[in-house]
């Protein structure tokens, strides 16, 4: 595998300023020689102005900021220059310009089946940059196509590891798409630096953007997180209804006047427990008789 080598290029603007008046100088020379009828001065004038573009201006190149050029000679790699600027080398070395720059893109939303077989659909962020310009050159066909295909391979592979939701698994603990965001993200980052690795890129961040259930089942996983959130409000309203029904009762206790036999406790607690845990308000009745 190509690694990126540091190429020594010299500052372009001496260069630059060299070509622009020794060119001025053969121009001048040559209208002369054109004057004087000096059929010898033009023949030689005419390939030194050739040759002074070739040499000079040839050898001249741009770096842009966070820009990285990889210089070959006849299609052999023979460095990278990277210092921004006006920059000068020998002419016969082929400039191959890539941007260092942060870049990001937004997969499409992919239908993929979870842990426990579940159809889901799915979207993340990749944000990520070239790092070693000889590996993204040549060691790749197209780095870009390749960072966007390696992207979906890893998001498919990440998404069929974990199940969608806690309520898929025996485990509260386990790392699901929709509760453990964070935990999601590194892992589908350490995948794709692990899959990029040799294309000379590095994954600075990944999010998950799109995450439901697939429409097939989408009625159906809606039912059951209905249901559960039904049932986990009853067990909170019932621990609340035992607790305020416990202080009644010692409260009551408490004084001398009332004395309350098992049988009394047990019909006040009933009763208690149904006003409190009845999902609609209750009609009282007034017993005006005895309990016996």
């Amino acid at each position: 595998m190509l690694k990126e080598v540091n190429k020594i290029t010299l500052n372009g603007i001496g260069f630059f300023l060299a070509f622009v008046i020794l060119e001025v100088l053969v121009i001048i020379g040559f209208i002369m020689a054109v004057g004087a009828r000096d059929g010898l001065m033009v023949a030689l004038l005419v390939p030194t102005f050739v040759l002074l573009i070739v040499l000079l201006a040839g050898g001249l190149f741009r770096v842009e900021p966070n820009q990285a050029v990889a210089l070959t000679l006849f299609g052999k790699y023979v460095g990278t220059a990277r210092t921004p600027g006006l920059r000068w080398t020998n002419p016969f070395l082929h400039p191959n310009k890539i941007s260092l720059r942060i870049r990001n893109f937004e997969s499409g939303v992919l239908k993929i089946n979870d842990l426990n077989g579940s159809p889901v659909e799915i979207a993340a962020v990749v944000v990520w940059k070239v790092v070693d310009s000889a590996e993204a050159l040549f060691s790749v066909d197209d780095y870009q196509d390749f960072v966007k295909t390696q992207s979906e391979a890893a998001i498919r592979q990440m998404a069929s590891s974990y199940p969608y939701d806690s309520g898929e698994t025996d485990s509260p603990d386990e790392i699901t798409l929709r509760g453990h965001a964070n935990e999601i993200s590194e892992h589908l980052q350490k995948e794709l630096n692990d899959r990029l690795t040799n294309a000379g890129v590095d994954v600075v961040e990944t999010r998950i953007t799109h995450l439901a259930y697939a429409p097939e089942i989408a009625g159906a996983m809606l039912q059951r997180q209905q249901a559960s959130a039904i049932i986990a409000a009853r067990s909170r309203i019932v621990e609340g209804a035992v607790g305020m029904v416990e202080m009644a009762l010692k409260k009551l206790e408490e004084g001398s006047a009332i004395n309350l036999d098992e049988e009394r406790r047990a019909s006040m607690v009933s009763n208690l427990m149904v006003v409190l845990c009845s999902d609609r308000a209750t009609q009282p009745v007034v017993n005006a008789g005895s309990l016996y």
